[in-house]
């Protein structure tokens, strides 16, 4: 084992132990970790296989931290042990926290606007297409990534993966007491390249498109899952999780089962990553207090964005529209509405106070379309999400806020210091606003869509004109002078 580790990476203590009868199941291992500033944190540790038994580790403070395990097994209990741990430096700002309520930040406090897109089985593809996918990430301008623990069996979807979860198989039935390594050591090589690509893994733990039972394990068999995926993957910062993509479809669950899933996650969580969960139609209880923010899928074909800041009202957390529909050209309404209205989408739900989540189904020869299997974007949402993504980044610190706004036209921002209007579909020639005198604003006109900011000669106070060139998906900023 290492004696040093950077702040918000893990350490991993690695033994050797029993492999007789089940470990999976018949040997217990945790370590308790102290800092010499008396912070502690217990964490679980978990079989790896061939006689292989890993406790993985992230310290949240730099200095000496000292640990000592314990296990059911007398060759694994009672190891002691110390490292340093070093202050972050670089792009490892740790894991990302709620901030001010409706926003996030890294642990260190650095701002973090969540602009997600979906890529639900891309790690259960060839490992080119993984390939593919990774570098298609490097250079676009996401940094969440929506994906699914378990295959998916749907439309456009239908492969056999590579590794499942558990040893046996379909012909001869799963072995649901013992967990097949390979299948997580792969995940979590995923969940590190996306790591070094600044990029949030929003883990889904369960979904309904299933063809081999992992939607239908008993109660048992659900617990030790996510006793064994916490323990194995709670150490990496860049982890979030979601309890599941459309809870609502898989009928053998009920809300007793789901609160219980949040109590296994929480509670052998040490570091309290986010943790939410999606629904397809009816919307979950997102006050419940282990829900960290709303994740949400749109309730309507057309009005999505637009609620944001009505569900901000209603839940009081961060609003998070994980899918809002899809860029692309398949059958179905969620999968082919256009890049305009995707990227409207999106700056809907930001001037309301909100992040909108992105994916893509354009038809493919091959069915590689990225929402499922990821490899290469061929839309023309990404590039202005990434136009978005700027501008949100030159904003408040803190988020943007929903003001009071004209009925026709929603606007966010600072009292007195920064306005940002968006007029979607409409097209005006001009505006009139109406401001403190005393104040003056320089004044930027964006174009959404065309990617451009336009800063007028002069500077604005009071009562003013500004003309615009008559057409859709233009903003307004107004910034204080000083």
């Amino acid at each position: 084992m290492p004696t040093t580790v950077e702040q918000w990476d893990y350490i991993e203590l690695t033994l050797e132990g029993t492999q007789a009868g089940n470990p999976f199941t018949e040997v217990t291992l945790a370590a308790e970790f102290v800092s010499d500033a008396g912070e502690q944190v217990g964490a679980s540790g978990f079989y790896d296989g061939d006689g292989i038994y890993r406790i993985r580790f992230m310290p949240t403070v730099p200095g000496v931290w000292r640990y000592r395990t314990r296990s059911s097994d007398s060759e694994l209990d009672g190891i002691e042990g110390a490292f340093t741990c070093l202050p972050a430096n670089g792009d490892n700002h740790g894991p990302v926290r709620v901030r001010h309520q409706y926003h996030f930040a890294y642990a260190d406090g650095t701002p973090y606007r969540p602009i997600g897109t979906t890529c639900y089985a891309w790690t259960h593809q060839e490992e080119e297409l993984q390939e593919a996918t990774l570098a298609t990430l490097q250079d676009g301008p996401f940094n969440k990534l929506r994906m699914c623990v378990f295959p998916k069996y749907y439309q456009y979807n239908t492969n056999e993966p590579s590794y499942h979860a558990f040893e046996g198989s379909m012909e001869d039935g799963w072995d649901y007491e013992r967990f097949n390594p390979l299948f997580f050591r792969h995940l979590e090589r995923r969940i590190a390249d996306l790591r070094a690509l600044g990029i949030e893994a929003d883990l889904i733990l369960f979904h309904p498109y299933d063809r081999w039972g992992y939607d239908k394990m008993s109660a048992e068999t659900d617990d030790r899952y996510l006793r064994y995926i916490t323990a194995r993957l709670s150490a990496y910062r860049n982890v979030w999780w979601s309890l599941a993509n459309e809870y609502d479809l898989m009928r053998a669950k009920t809300t007793d089962d789901w609160e219980r899933f949040a109590e296994v996650v929480t509670s052998h969580d040490p570091y309290d990553h986010l943790i939410s969960i999606h629904n397809c139609i009816p919307f979950y209880d997102y006050t419940r207090p282990w829900i960290t923010h709303c994740s949400v899928q749109r309730v309507d074909a057309y009005r999505t964005a637009e609620n944001t800041d009505q569900w901000r009202q209603q839940w009081r957390k961060p609003i998070v529209i994980d899918e809002c529909a899809y860029e692309g050209n398949i059958d179905w309404g969620w999968g082919n509405i256009t890049g305009e209205e995707m990227v409207r989408r999106f700056w809907e739900g930001a001037v309301r106070g909100g992040y909108v989540g992105h994916g893509e189904t354009y038809l493919h020869p091959q069915d590689i379309l990225w929402w499922s299997k990821g490899g290469q974007l061929h839309g023309s949402s990404p590039a202005r999400i990434g136009f978005l993504r700027t501008i949100l980044e030159e904003g408040p610190e803190h988020g943007l806020n929903p003001l009071p706004s004209d009925w026709d036209v929603p606007r966010a921002g600072i009292e007195g210091e920064y306005y940002l209007y968006y007029f979607g579909f409409n097209q005006p020639s001009y505006r009139h606003f109406k401001l403190d005198p005393g104040v003056r604003y320089q004044v930027d006109v964006i174009d959404t869509w065309g990617m451009t900011v336009r800063t007028l000669d002069q500077t604005f106070e009071g009562n003013f004109r500004i003309d615009l060139p008559g057409k859709q998906y233009m903003a307004v900023r107004l910034i204080r002078v000083r």
